[in-house]
């Protein structure tokens, strides 16, 4: 199985397409599935624009809203994570995962899905201590804070991957587990990145929970972003002998290094995405103590996974395992019509609705996040009501772009163009 990494695709899904598409007609190759780490930007319509933590200069449809659309179909079987600069209204739809649009899969906020028999885990958003151990308190309308914590990672998706014990081939962060410098060559990236040094000498640079699932997962792959580089290590897991090979790769701009094509061993093809198992039997143990206030998550009485297992293969047995039909649940941009008004909150998405009724849960993602009883969401501000951002306004810890932090000091001949 041919496999093509991307690291941050800001939406610009049209030219990495191309640039496999390039590829296969130079080596004569197909490439079986592509893999994005990350800031993918699934931007439908205008409204989601309100919801994407991206300075208001930097904001534009790009071309993810085609595939939303139909207009144009992804050629290439895509799955994603998402990154700190997404339409996080339209993800938490999908929280437990689902199709953002045709043959384009989330994993969700934290996931596991199979393609062919590569199993492939992912964990959304970035590390932030301050909102780590919080239940996933935000809903839109998304005001100036909240439009940032939304991304953090929570600890209730950390622990849910924990419970993995099966084996897993790929993993997918958008931030770096914290540490991995010391398994590459870290010097090379203080010389193409020299604001990192103090991070990466004080062990500061990436994210604590991706490291505890690094050590405990130990995938064959590891695949980040994030940080707007090209970044290998290799790290061998104790006198096991098993070994993660990392890769973090850039954005995708001329002359970047964003794309990397592997080949992994698997069963003949022909591949899709499935469902999967254990992950879904961790869910539905786990689902009844999702937090959605602010309040920290009681994990001792999720229960034990295993009890669930027969009960849930039965039930992804009746769909031969495989996900329900991507379905649109707002209008797609339209060049010629613009739409803001009539499109509620948070719709509840058809996908996300019957996943939830085939593993017997019910639907909690429009609870209130003061009280976590359900509660209808108020109407969205009208966009001149919604506050303007300025990249230096934003928390240094909360910016992939590096660069964007040093535009008010001395221009770094290293510096990236946003």
């Amino acid at each position: 199985m041919k496999i093509a990494i991307e690291g941050c695709m800001h939406g610009d899904l049209d030219n990495v397409y191309k640039t496999i598409q390039h590829h296969e007609q130079i080596h004569n190759t197909k490439v079986d599935l592509l893999l994005c780490c990350g800031d993918f930007q699934a931007v439908r319509n205008e409204k989601d624009m309100d919801s994407l933590n991206v300075p208001r200069k930097y904001r534009e449809m790009k071309s993810f809203w085609k595939y939303y659309s139909g207009q144009a179909v992804a050629p290439i079987p895509t799955i994603f994570i998402g990154g700190n600069h997404e339409a996080s209204n339209y993800l938490w739809e999908l929280y437990y995962g689902g199709w953002a649009a045709t043959n384009i899969y989330f994993l969700g906020f934290a996931g596991v899905v199979k393609f062919g028999n590569v199993r492939i885990g992912g964990l959304s958003g970035i590390y932030n201590e301050r909102h780590y151990r919080s239940g996933h308190f935000e809903r839109p309308p998304y005001n100036e804070s909240t439009i940032r914590s939304v991304y953090h990672v929570r600890e209730y998706d950390v622990q849910k991957l924990l419970q993995l014990e099966e084996p897993l081939d790929i993993f997918l962060s958008h931030d770096w587990p914290v540490g991995i410098t010391d398994y590459g060559d870290s010097e090379s990236l203080m010389r193409q990145k020299p604001y990192f040094r103090q991070e990466i000498e004080e062990k500061t640079l990436g994210s604590k929970p991706a490291a505890l699932l690094l050590e405990k997962l130990k995938p064959r792959y590891w695949f980040s972003a994030h940080l707007h580089c090209k970044f290998a290590a290799a790290v061998q897991h104790g006198n096991d002998g098993s070994v993660t090979k990392f890769l973090a790769l850039d954005k995708c701009l001329p002359g970047k290094k964003f794309l990397q094509i592997i080949e992994i061993e698997s069963e003949p093809g022909p591949f899709e995405v499935l469902y999967d198992e254990e992950w879904l039997a961790i869910t539905r143990k786990f689902n009844s103590i999702l937090p959605l206030t602010r309040r920290y998550t009681n994990f001792s009485t999720a229960g034990t996974i295993q009890e669930s297992r027969e009960w849930v293969r039965k039930k992804l047995e009746e769909r031969q395992f495989k996900p329900f039909e991507f379905a649109r649940t707002v209008p797609a941009y339209n060049p010629s019509q613009r739409i803001y008004d009539s499109i509620p909150e948070i719709p509840q998405n058809p996908q996300t609705l019957s996943l939830l009724e085939l593993v017997g849960l019910p639907y909690l993602l429009d609870s209130s996040p003061v009280t976590g009883e359900r509660t209808e969401i108020p109407a969205s501000p009208a966009p001149s009501d919604l506050p303007t951002y300025d990249s230096e306004e934003i928390p240094i810890d909360d910016i992939d772009e590096i660069e964007e932090m040093e535009e008010a000091k001395a221009d770094d001949p290293t510096r990236d163009e946003a």
